[in-house]
């Protein structure tokens, strides 16, 4: 007989893990060549690299005073009922599923097909159906190799999560110590190699005499918030967690710090190994991957062998993370009739497996819909939009609940949640502009929760 209560498991330890593991995926590998491609200058792309970071750890901030005010499970699903009503709340849950949390399963997944493949070169299946399809817009049966294994691997993940959260946990651990020795390994052999040169890391002058404009900061900044993305991951878990009030927002906070440190490092490595036309190179040619690119330069052949089995181990830690977590916002919707009904069940272990199923199977189709820089901007397009709204929550709940104790304040009051609403707003504005395809991808996703509601509503009021 399945159990109806979610088991309080994780403890502060466990919750850093999953915030690092969230976090750290395949844009600290791959997003560094978007950025030089847009800015041109390695001294500004390190600029982008601090402004997200900072701006993530503003975000993590503010998102720490709401889920140290309101953890439960469900995370921002569970927030956004208390701060606004259930209709914002069921568009955030239906956002999630239909872009933001299976849009990074999918890409996560398809960057670890494509290092799979650098490693074991997969073999071709059916090219004569790749040119079917509109041409740069959506190819489904383009590489099919790397998006049958993609899928392989969300599938995978999913059944490993349907055993229960405890066993996921450890699992994250463990792999999250593989992760930080390769990534350790590449700094400390990567500063000090002979083809080093650091000083070429800070060069702000930029190739062709190219000017950088507040525009294409935006833009830069949308590849480096996909390497951010992923830390509220783990306020879905309020009803696992410990102490949750307390272990989370803490959690989240120390776990950012780590993380824009490391992303620093690690990216002065990879600029002070290629210079930026360099980048811009890789970027162009669509399969290339940065952190593979510098490690060849000190150790060849063997070099692009280690890194590809890197990338491989770290997206499956991240995907991994990345499906234990969010699946919990689907339980949370159904179990109010907000969502398939199915999901609402859990199995013998404790966990959500029917929600796991659900997002597995959309999940895996999302995987056939674009290309990784596809799916990861369309995703963070539309995060920040939840992120504005969860910075004004702050504001909100000042009013609504003066007097609630809150284990966390927002630093900087009222100034740095703000900055979040207007950053949210700028980087919604700018991406229409500049990346419409994304933008109308993302948004006619979103804007499918409105009849979804509607129907799930009156489906409710017939039973």
């Amino acid at each position: 007989m399945s159990s109806q209560q979610l088991n309080r498991t994780l403890g502060l330890r466990l919750v850093i893990v999953f915030v690092i593991a969230n976090i750290i995926g395949s844009g600290i590998y791959k997003k560094v060549t978007p950025m030089a491609a847009e800015l041109h200058s390695s001294g500004w792309v390190l600029v982008a690299w601090v402004l997200g970071g900072i701006i993530s750890l503003f975000g993590a901030l503010t998102y720490a005073e709401v889920a140290g005010l309101l953890a439960d499970t469900g995370g921002d699903y569970a927030y956004y009922k208390k701060i606004y009503n259930k209709f914002f709340a069921f568009q955030f849950g239906w956002s999630t599923f239909t872009v933001i949390e299976s849009a990074a399963i999918a890409s996560l997944a398809y960057v670890f097909a494509q290092s799979l493949n650098s490693v074991v070169h997969l073999p071709q299946m059916l090219p004569s159906l790749a040119s079917i399809g509109i041409k740069d817009v959506i190819e489904p049966f383009k590489d099919l190799n790397i998006k049958f294994v993609a899928i392989a691997l969300i599938i995978l993940l999913s059944w490993i999560n349907s055993r229960g959260l405890k066993t996921g946990a450890w699992l994250s651990t463990f792999i999250l110590l593989i992760v930080f020795i390769g990534i350790f390994i590449i700094i400390g052999f990567g500063l000090t190699s002979p083809e080093s040169n650091i000083n070429r890391a800070f060069i702000m002058e930029t190739t062709n005499n190219q000017s950088v404009t507040i525009s294409s900061m935006f833009t830069a900044m949308l590849a480096a918030f996909f390497a951010y993305q992923g830390w509220a991951a783990v306020g879905f878990m309020g009803g696992e967690a410990k102490n949750a009030n307390q272990n989370i927002p803490r959690g989240i906070t120390i776990g950012i710090f780590i993380v824009i440190a490391l992303y620093l490092i690690v990216n002065i490595s990879y600029l002070s190994l290629l210079p930026v036309e360099r980048l811009e190179a890789i970027h162009a040619s669509g399969n290339g991957v940065a952190a593979i690119e510098a490690v060849k330069t000190f150790w060849g052949r063997n070099g692009e062998l280690f890194i590809g089995l890197l990338i491989v181990i770290t997206t499956f830690s991240c995907n991994h993370a990345t499906i234990v977590g969010t699946s919990r916002i689907y339980y949370a919707m159904a179990k109010e009739g907000l969502f398939f009904k199915s999901a609402a069940r859990l199995n013998k272990y404790s966990a959500p497996a029917n929600s796991l199923l659900i997002q597995c199977i959309w999940s895996c189709l999302l995987v056939f819909s674009g290309s990784f820089d596809q799916l990861s901007d369309m995703m963070i397009f539309v995060v920040f939009v939840f992120y504005g709204a969860t910075a004004l929550g702050v504001f909100i709940l000042r009013k609504k609940m003066p007097d609630a104790p809150r284990p966390v304040k927002v630093w900087g009051y009222p100034v740095v949640p703000a900055i979040i609403i207007l950053f949210s707003a700028g980087l919604f504005i700018n991406t229409i502009i500049t990346q419409p395809r994304e933008a109308l991808f993302g948004m006619a996703l979103m804007l499918t929760g409105i009849p979804m509601w509607y129907w799930l509503n009156r489906k409710k009021k017939g039973n």
